[in-house]
């Protein structure tokens, strides 16, 4: 047995497996723990997946919303225990690994078409 085959099977029981199934340009809801002093209270941020990355306990997501006119992107570590929840509002249909091209687009054609009926998602 390898390092890497050590180092996965340690990480093995950190892993989150109640997520939905969910791909680049799909709307999320992305449930948060905030922790203020002893009060803790979940917070919603609402965007378009517009990219994933790594693999296992290091897989992350990319998430971007418009607030005030201006583009707000957060990472997010998916299998972090500050995610209480995530839920799919919407399914976008993408064509790409990652949408950065959002990033320069302003008004309605931010915005992706849904997913066609009939197509299979792949998650």
């Amino acid at each position: 047995m390898n390092k890497q085959q050590i180092i996965e099977n340690l990480t093995a029981g950190q892993l989150k497996d109640d997520f939905p199934a969910f791909s680049v340009g799909d709307t999320l809801d992305v449930h948060c723990r905030i922790i203020e002093g002893d009060k803790e209270r979940i917070q919603v941020y609402q965007g378009v997946l517009i990219g994933q990355k790594g693999r296992g306990v290091n897989r992350t997501i990319t998430v971007r919303r418009i607030v005030a006119n201006e583009g707000v992107e957060r990472i997010f570590p998916l299998h972090s225990p500050r995610i209480a929840k995530i839920e799919v509002v919407r399914r976008g249909d993408a064509r790409r690994a990652k949408l950065y091209f959002l990033r320069d687009r302003v008004g309605k054609s931010r915005r992706l078409r849904d997913q066609r009926r009939g197509l299979k998602h792949i998650g």
